[in-house]
């Protein structure tokens, strides 16, 4: 007997995830990583000195520039944030911080649009489980929550969030419209206003954060797969889709007059190393969630290929993820283009909750349970070798990584990460009773453990990170080389990050060379500086200081001081008499 859906679920399956237990995960995924740490290179550091050219009158709010350079992403609204918040902040408040705090909502608006945009999904006539003869079969609102809770957990889950959702960069602010348009489309056919208002604020937000072209498919997408959804009101559909397409367009238009529409295709090339590392990227990117989404397509597939079954519940997230992934393929920034697919993709993997079987549901926990753990350990195990020198093999391999750094003790990030790790052990015993019955069980060990993971990265190897991400070790080399007041400070083929990061960490007046100005101290990048005669050897500069980066020796800079009097001319040469 063919069952119209695979999901069988009893109402005992659709127990509700305790909110506050739910709310206070969420925080302890959000605040590590915003909380505590410098500018990271390269795009946080440079994003934060675009914002700050803004905040202090540097640069046109239409056209940011940072040491003459425009932005690599064409974007407006992620500096606009960042400078305002700079602008709004108390004097105690340091701007690198007040720049995180609308990183931070817009990442917590993203986990409450996935929520949502997953509720709506479920609540489809399509998604409901079977009718049970008797009664008894899960409640569509009750299952409806357990599925998005499901959704929420696998989101947090995956692999590659943790990183690019806690750096200020337009990625995130890509991420949250992208979310927030999931939810919209999924909640069209239930509710016009609140749907129909966020639509137009994700399509603006996608156009101002430099992705109006996937915010114009997304949106013509969505509303081709909008009419064709049997659930939708047939006399609220033709109008709600009208404004929906409508609203894509005219911010295509709108990227088209601000000069953001800018084609940058760069499809991979006939190389077996680069499609490996693209295959590496997909997998280890979007884990958990992409052997979910797949049992998704296999088990719901008669839902998706036969024709009468348009559901929203599969089709909307399989043409987001399907964008998204044509995205990663044809630009060069691949991970950033694969993260706007996780919100669908964790919607897509929710489904798959209600038809595991024990045995996959089994093997799924003790596999997380093995990874978590054991990368739980070796954060543990280096950040004690630090401290103590016992074991000596990872302190020794720290100290040969990143030279120069000293590590201290922090009794506050030790408490967290140790009330962390027993909150862990906690939930790996609550998992492994077999009194739990609630489908979205089997992602909760895997969302705890990269919670888990993260939080303890950003606290006990905070320092670490600190000093091998940043550029603050170089720039406290080159300020140390220089006199306290240094006036001007020109730069000669230096990077986004690395001006930002001298104007963040070192306070330098930073100017172009050029023949105008008379700076007495020149940094500039090594490899330009090299084809340089006038610098290599020429009468004027002086080479004070070659400057790398501890962890990374390409990423280096020399300082050079102007003479202060041209040398002496050679003597003239005496001629010989006859």
């Amino acid at each position: 007997m063919n069952q119209p859906t695979p999901a069988i679920v009893t109402q005992a399956g659709v127990k509700r995830l305790p909110r506050l237990a739910l709310l206070l995960f969420c925080l302890a995924y959000v605040l590590p990583g915003f909380l505590g740490r410098s500018p990271w290179k390269r795009d946080d550091i440079s994003t934060y000195g675009y914002m700050a050219e803004l905040a202090r009158g540097a640069a046109d709010w239409w056209h940011p520039a940072l040491g003459g350079m425009a932005p690599e992403v064409d974007a407006l609204l992620p500096y606009w944030l960042g400078a305002w918040a700079i602008q709004l902040a108390p004097a105690w408040l340091s701007p690198d911080l007040a720049t995180r705090l609308p990183f931070m909502g817009l990442l917590v608006l993203a986990l409450v649009a996935t929520w949502y945009g997953t509720y709506y999904l479920a609540r489809s006539p399509l998604a409901q489980p079977v009718a049970f003869a008797f009664g008894g079969e899960a409640q569509p609102t009750d299952y409806a929550r357990a599925i998005a809770d499901g959704g929420l957990l696998a989101f947090i889950a995956c692999l590659g969030l943790a990183q690019l959702a806690h750096e200020t960069t337009p990625a995130l602010t890509q991420l949250c419209f992208t979310a927030l348009l999931f939810y919209a489309m999924a909640a069209l056919p239930y509710r016009p206003f609140a749907p129909g208002l966020s639509a137009a604020v994700a399509l603006l937000g996608l156009t101002l954060s430099g992705a109006p072209a996937l915010g114009l498919f997304l949106g013509l997408g969505g509303t081709a797969l909008y009419l064709l959804a049997p659930s939708a009101e047939s006399s609220n559909k033709k109008w709600r889709a009208s404004g929906l397409a409508l609203m894509s367009l005219g911010c295509g238009l709108l990227a088209r007059y601000l000069n953001l529409w800018h084609w940058r295709i760069d499809l991979p090339q006939a190389d077996l190393a680069e499609w490996q590392s693209l295959g590496r990227l997909f997998l280890w990117f979007t884990w958990p969630a992409w052997p979910l989404a797949l049992w998704t397509l296999w088990r719901w597939r008669r839902q998706i290929f036969n024709i009468r079954f348009t559901g929203l519940h599969l089709w909307l997230p399989i043409w987001f993820v399907t964008v998204a992934s044509a995205a990663t393929l044809t630009t060069s920034a691949a991970d950033r283009s694969l993260l706007l697919a996780l919100p669908a993709l964790a919607a897509l993997a929710a489904f798959a909750l209600p038809t595991l079987s024990r045995s996959v549901s089994a093997l799924i926990d003790w596999f997380t349970l093995i990874f978590f753990t054991g990368c739980a350990l070796v954060i543990w195990v280096v950040w004690i070798s630090m401290q103590t020198g016992f074991p000596a093999q990872p302190a020794g391999n720290v100290a040969r990584l990143v030279p120069g750094f000293v590590h201290s003790f922090s009794l506050a990030p030790f408490l967290m990460a140790l009330a962390a790790s027993l909150v862990w052990a906690w939930l790996v015993k609550w998992r492994v009773g077999r009194h739990q019955a609630a489908i979205w069980k089997s992602v909760v060990l895997p969302a705890g453990g990269a919670a888990l993971s993260w939080l303890l990265l950003m606290t006990l190897w905070l320092p670490l990170l600190d000093f091998a991400r940043s550029y603050a070790p170089m720039v406290k080399v080159a300020t140390s080389a220089i006199q306290q007041r240094p006036g001007c400070v020109a730069t000669l083929g230096l990077n986004r990050g690395q001006i930002a990061a001298l104007q963040f960490h070192g306070q330098l007046q930073l100017q172009t060379l050029d023949s105008r100005n008379n700076c007495r101290w020149l940094i500039a990048d090594i490899d330009t500086a090299s084809k340089r005669p006038d610098l290599t050897g020429g009468p004027e500069w002086q080479l004070r200081r070659s400057m790398g980066h501890p962890a990374e020796r390409k990423d280096s800079i020399w300082l050079y001081e102007r003479r202060l009097q041209p040398p002496p001319a050679p003597p003239a040469a005496v001629e010989k008499q006859g």
